[in-house]
């Protein structure tokens, strides 16, 4: 395909060169240039195609040689990328070794801040302006947040912390509606108003155009800011952003380049702290991702023509954790379930259509998630929380303060947990079984097969203690336990022999694979906390040769070695560094988790070397 004005974009400058009629033609090619090559690599492309025209005006109106850009999540970013150098290297995107699915610093020049998680932009936007400030640097720093970001608490810290301080910060507000799924709340009703306030609009400017015909007219519209504030006070009630300190324009159409140019150059001249609600549309100019704007939210490679991903139909964790949940909820009516802006993608879909009245949509907002399933259970209920493994570490204290220092029944579903490949640094979920480890009552369930991620999650939420069942992104096997779940008992999949593969969840069936062909003990731990003493004594007892296979940051590998000694143990996982996008099967080549390397390994632990 042909893109005649995009093939001349090489540099942010080129971009203010275009003559004014060019640029709707141009968002247009922008949208078919990304939707062919995301169809190719998979990513964020819905929230990227709703903001081109966002990111036009952004680089026409502002000078990326003094003032800097902030994408909140960074889902939203592909047209910047595009429009700064990075057109030609656009088809290695999420690909090994090529472009990141988020802005990146060692990336570019124009990428000011790494970003990846929701409601960041403003923090560091105040924290970079400040900088400017105290070092006498000219510039402004612009912060491109989603409405989704509203439903985090870091942003209202933010504008509570900047309170009005003259600093020249432009908040580009790109409200379409969703995080990733529909937004919810008290921030999301608000925006709704804004978005509907034309009364407010209309009166202001006829206000001022009646006022401007005469020199005491002219004087009052200009200066008498008490007068505004009156004005606002009476027609929109809702001055939330002002009264942070914010000068509030909006609400604009985030499709129109010319205005939004305007409004941008006005905002830049203030010199403080200014707010530009935009209106936009998640997918737009791709007929499949308007339509299904939170499937193409996050998306693996599709058909350009269909809108089809290759390979769909396949039962994933998440559908089958929902589906146990949704069954789980008929025959108790205490269950409940939680989700902070993921109901599609931790697979509750379902259970929030058949049980609405027991469903919770937080935003994004995974600590005020994790207290209040805390709360909910100290009333007797039985929460259920939904998170991927990179957002619970937003929620750390909240887990261990109110969730397991006082014993409480809230069962995390931990989607997303191991390698996730094409995401990168942001999403890997490789860390939870190093910090979990080290909070008190809490139980960590590592499924290896569909039918013990059901077995574990029913027996966790029985239990009424503290527990977290993580499982992987994508599929476990489809097949019948060896075994029922017993808690805190390890399943002894192959006999204890002289060498002993222990591992659990995505990593079992290489283990027993390899063991079984080569007369090697196998253990399948499916409990990653508490430990299973008894096997673990039994080892010790025998003195024998303990190989832990793990798909994280060595965790469970370093408690075995403590409990085993003096037996030889040695630990195969990720050492404690950033993993970048990559497929999962590259990823897993990197850090030896592979089929050769694991025999490898245990021969040599065989052989004494």
């Amino acid at each position: 395909m042909d893109y005649p004005l995009l093939r001349d974009i090489h540099q942010p400058d080129d971009v203010k060169k275009l003559h004014k009629k060019d640029l709707k033609p141009l968002a247009e090619e922008i949208r078919a240039f990304m939707v062919e090559r995301v169809s190719q690599t998979g990513g964020h492309i819905a929230s990227s195609l709703g903001a081109v025209e966002l990111i036009l005006a952004m680089h026409r109106v502002f000078d990326l040689s003094e003032d800097s850009f902030i994408f909140d999540v960074g889902h939203q970013a592909y047209a910047h990328k595009i429009l700064t150098g990075r057109k030609e290297k656009f088809h290695t995107l999420r690909q090994e070794g090529g472009l990141s699915g988020f802005p990146k610093r060692e990336e570019s020049i124009f990428d000011a801040f790494d970003t990846g998680h929701a409601s960041t932009s403003v923090s560091a936007a105040v924290g970079m302006a400040r900088a400017k400030k105290l070092r006498g640097e000219s510039g402004a720093v612009v912060a491109l947040a989603g409405d989704g970001a509203l439903t985090g608490g870091l942003i209202w810290e933010a504008f509570n912390d900047l309170n009005g301080e003259a600093l020249p910060l432009v908040v580009i507000l790109n409200d379409n509606g969703m995080s990733i799924s529909k937004n919810v709340g008290a921030i999301n009703r608000s925006l709704s108003r804004l978005r509907t306030s034309k009364g407010y609009v209309a009166m202001k400017r006829g206000v001022v155009r009646t006022l401007d015909t005469s020199k005491l007219g002219k004087w009052l519209s200009r200066h008498l800011f008490r007068f505004k504030n009156w004005l606002k006070h009476i027609l929109l009630p809702n001055l939330l952003f002002e009264e942070f300190g914010f000068v509030y324009i909006g609400t604009i159409n985030g499709h129109k380049p010319k205005r939004l140019e305007k409004i941008f150059a006005r905002a830049r001249d203030l010199g403080r702290p200014v707010l530009v609600h935009c209106i936009t549309q998640k997918g737009r100019g791709y007929e499949y991702s308007e339509e299904e704007p939170e499937r193409f939210h996050g998306i693996a490679p599709f058909s350009v023509m269909t809108g089809k991903i290759s390979g769909e139909g396949q039962r994933s964790c998440a559908a089958v954790f929902g589906d146990t949940l949704v069954e789980m909820a008929g025959e108790n009516e205490n269950i409940v379930a939680i989700t902070a802006a993921m109901a599609s993608g931790t697979g509750l879909s379902a259970f929030a259509e058949k049980y609405p009245d027991r469903f919770f949509d937080v935003g994004i907002a995974e600590e005020h998630a994790v207290t209040m399933a805390a709360g909910m259970a100290v009333a007797g209920l039985s929460p259920v929380l939904a998170l991927y493994s990179s957002f619970l570490q937003r929620a750390f204290d909240e887990l261990l303060h109110d969730v397991c220092l006082q014993n409480l029944p809230v069962v995390i579903a931990l989607d997303r947990s191991g390698l996730v490949g094409e995401d990168g640094e942001t999403h890997q979920g490789i860390y939870d079984p190093l910090f979990l480890s080290s909070v008190p009552n809490l139980a960590v369930y590592s499924p290896s097969s569909q039918e013990e991620l059901s077995a574990m999650l029913r027996l966790a939420v029985q239990r009424r203690r503290p527990a977290v069942v993580r499982y992987n992104r994508g599929i476990l096997p489809d097949e019948k336990m060896r075994r029922p779940i017993e808690y805190g008992r390890w399943e002894i999949v192959q006999p204890i022999a002289e060498v002993n593969l222990i591992t659990s969840g995505t990593m079992l069936p290489t283990a027993h694979w390899i063991a079984k062909k080569s007369g090697y003990g196998c253990i399948n731990a499916r409990f990653l906390q508490p430990l299973d003493t008894e096997v673990l004594e039994e080892l010790r007892r025998r003195n024998a040769k303990i190989l832990v296979i793990e798909e994280n940051v060595i965790s469970l590998g370093q408690r075995v070695a403590l409990w085993c000694n003096p037996a030889r143990v040695e630990c195969l996982g990720i050492p404690v560094c950033a993993v970048p996008h990559a497929t999962v099967a590259r990823q897993r080549e990197w850090f030896g988790l592979t089929e050769a390397n694991i025999e490898r390994m245990a021969r040599e632990l065989a052989e004494g070397r």
